[in-house]
């Protein structure tokens, strides 16, 4: 993300473990669980700074709170791992701050394939467009399209038997976010929703909730910059997640 708004500093002092394992009670609660993950599963979530959390990169997990960060990662882990105690599920987070489709790609081997999730959960696409304002990146929607295909295509390839689960891009107008925005993820996220078809994979909408939660509170209460979720805006995804996948 936009190193200019410091992920740091806002998590640190808004969202912590008590507030998060907190929100996660209420995730939990929310949600009625439909069969649940296969035992022994391994789940891993990927993205960018909104997947990472300021997880702890020194910390390999799996189920340790500093490893899966202070978000919707350990929101869901909370969650699926205080509903089934008896699944030994093991839930990685390797998310990256300031990560596009390329940056995955380029450490998939080690930060995915190795680790053979029965479940991935994809979270990437705000920096695709972001960057071309910020940071000099020329990446196209087209070839957002085509770099985030050819990464499920192959991971299909290596993990036949694997679930994926798509999350769609989202933003709110406030902080550096403008009207300038809307179009560009607008398409994005027509693309994330195209390539979780073509993937077969679940996908999980977000830019309708979180529209309709800017009702209550204001976009700020659920997106501190407009795009990096406060620990509401994390709750939400967590709750969409659970919704979407059906534990």
């Amino acid at each position: 993300m936009n190193q200019a708004y410091s992920r740091r500093d806002f998590l640190t002092t808004a969202a912590g473990a008590s507030v998060a394992l907190a929100c996660a009670r209420s995730v939990h609660t929310s949600v009625q669980p439909t069969g649940g993950p296969p035992p022994r599963a391994t789940l891993l979530f990927q993205g960018d700074s909104i997947t990472d959390a300021d997880r702890d990169r020194e910390s390999a997990g799996p189920n340790t709170g500093a490893a899966l960060g202070t978000g919707y990662p350990l929101l869901l882990a909370a969650a699926i791992l205080e509903t089934y105690p008896d699944h030994d599920l093991r839930v990685f987070n390797r998310g990256v701050s300031g990560n596009k489709v390329p940056d995955l790609a380029a450490r998939w081997e080690t930060d995915t394939l190795a680790l053979a999730p029965d479940v991935l959960s994809v979270l990437i696409g705000v920096n695709d467009y972001w960057h071309t304002r910020t940071h000099g990146y020329t990446g196209t929607p087209a070839d957002y399209e085509r770099q985030y295909r050819a990464l499920l295509e192959a991971t299909r390839q290596r993990l036949p038997s694997a679930r994926f689960v798509v999350l769609e891009p989202f933003v709110l107008r406030t902080g550096v976010v403008d009207e300038t925005w809307l179009p560009p993820l607008e398409e994005r996220r027509g693309i994330a929703a195209r390539i979780a078809r073509s993937a077969e994979a679940t996908f999980v909408p977000l830019q309708a909730a979180f529209d309709t939660a800017a009702a209550r509170g204001g976009p700020a209460h659920w997106l501190a910059d407009g795009v990096h979720p406060t620990p509401a805006g994390h709750a939400l995804i967590a709750e969409r997640w659970r919704a979407a996948v059906g534990w």
